[in-house]
């Protein structure tokens, strides 16, 4: 028999705020985080803005020495990992290491460390590359520094299936619980793509929204006069936990992982399938995997990139999978307030999601002025949404033709 699994913490950084309840009450406010790009000089390049955390340090969470031995994006990752892992309550070092582990999803990983050492190396001579290189700029860097910092020993890797990484991640944390081969994971995704290579790169293959103009507005899902979507950075990490392994330690519960889907398009390397079949596909899984009918899903974080073919494939395999019930469903995309992680985003939107669940209230959509006729479902547009939230769906479909989705609800 599955064992239940639930949430216990959960930990972000992103361009918005860089702990969850200031998060969450700016996302109902309907704030943006996205701004001039502060991380590098942008004067050369066709976009300029998205949402890099350019007021974030890791004071009082790793040691400086500690912080230049690790990646961007796996300085996220620890520090997310620490609120989520403080918010639980745990005490990793009263618990068998080997039933505790991570999985931490990212698509592309330590970027930052790549450009920097391939300036050296031009610009000084292979003898000046560092000699943390290579443990900086491993994928798997940030669950080998987040089991190096807890002590845990169970099941430890590292998950890259681009925009999918972090829920792909979550799956298969949730699954190591289910089937006993752990008891708490520490799970998520962190991403620090905004770097000179990152942005010229999907700008160049006409990915990126260039509304340099007006940043905040950017970021548009499911609007006639959406460009792209606009590039972020963060973490969002969360602490999974076999039920009854949390109630004897009396933990506070914010939900439970109910079900997990995942599918592949296998069509075009970046494209979505415009039928929706792969992503319909993970959807109807995650709903067979947690033993639901479609009605009962009251709301979906969407994927909701503000790409023209991304929005429009997505409504419809929403459509496919819930018929009627997808015009009763709240739907909304939080990208377009905190932009687009990349393989950290179905780590923050899944927190998000729990969130609404907790609350009651479906995040709203910003920026939709125009709705695309083609995406006519329910996309809580500028303003948050009371409504009884029952269970919550959470998608993440990335390049490569990845698709993931996951489903919470409350705790009965």
């Amino acid at each position: 028999m599955k064992r239940r699994v639930v949430v216990t913490g959960m930990g972000a950084v992103t361009s918005l705020g860089c702990k969850v309840e200031e998060l969450w009450q700016r996302i109902l406010a309907g704030q943006s985080g996205i701004h001039l790009l502060q991380s590098f000089n942008t004067a050369d390049y066709k976009v300029k803005f998205g949402g890099d955390v350019h007021d974030w340090a890791t004071d009082g969470y790793i040691d400086a020495k500690e912080a230049k031995r690790v990646d961007r994006f796996t300085q996220f990752a620890l520090v997310a990992a620490i609120d989520a892992v403080a918010e639980s309550g745990i005490d990793f070092s009263k618990e068998d290491p080997y039933m505790c582990g991570a999985i931490i999803g990212s698509g592309i990983g330590g970027l930052n460390e790549i450009e920097e050492q391939e300036r050296r190396l031009i610009l000084k001579g292979p003898d000046r590359v560092s000699a943390f290189t290579i443990p900086k700029l491993m994928l798997n860097a940030a669950s080998g520094q987040i089991s190096i910092r807890f002590g845990l020993r169970g099941p430890n890797y590292a998950v890259a299936t681009a925009c999918a990484s972090a829920t792909n991640a979550m799956g298969d944390a949730f699954k190591a619980i289910q089937y006993g081969d752990a008891d708490v994971m520490v799970t998520g995704g962190a991403e620090a793509a905004i770097t000179p290579i990152g942005v010229s790169g999907f700008s160049n293959m006409r990915a990126l929204s260039e509304r340099n103009d007006n940043p905040a507005a950017a970021s548009r899902p499911f609007d006639a006069d959406r460009d792209g979507f606009v590039l972020s950075e963060g973490a969002g990490i969360l602490v999974f936990e076999e039920l009854e392994h949390a109630k004897a330690r009396g933990a506070k519960i914010h939900g439970e992982i109910l079900g997990y889907g995942a599918s592949a398009d296998a069509g075009h390397i970046t494209q979505p399938d415009e039928n929706g079949t792969g992503a319909a596909r993970a959807m109807s899984s995650a709903l067979r995997d947690a033993k639901l009918e479609p009605t009962a899903i009251d709301y979906i974080n969407a994927h909701g990139t503000s790409t023209p073919l991304g929005d429009k494939a997505e409504t419809v395999a929403v459509k496919r999978v819930f018929e009627d019930h997808a015009y009763k469903l709240n739907v909304s995309s939080t990208k377009s307030q905190i932009g687009h992680l990349l393989g950290a985003s179905g780590g923050v939107e899944l927190i998000l999601s729990l969130l609404a669940l907790r609350d009651q209230v479906s995040p709203p959509t910003i920026n939709l002025d125009t709705p695309d006729p083609a995406c006519d479902l329910n996309y809580t547009p500028k303003t948050p949404q009371q409504r009884k939230i029952g269970a919550v769906m959470s998608n993440s479909f990335g390049f490569g033709g990845h698709n993931a989705s996951v489903i919470a609800g409350a705790l009965k």
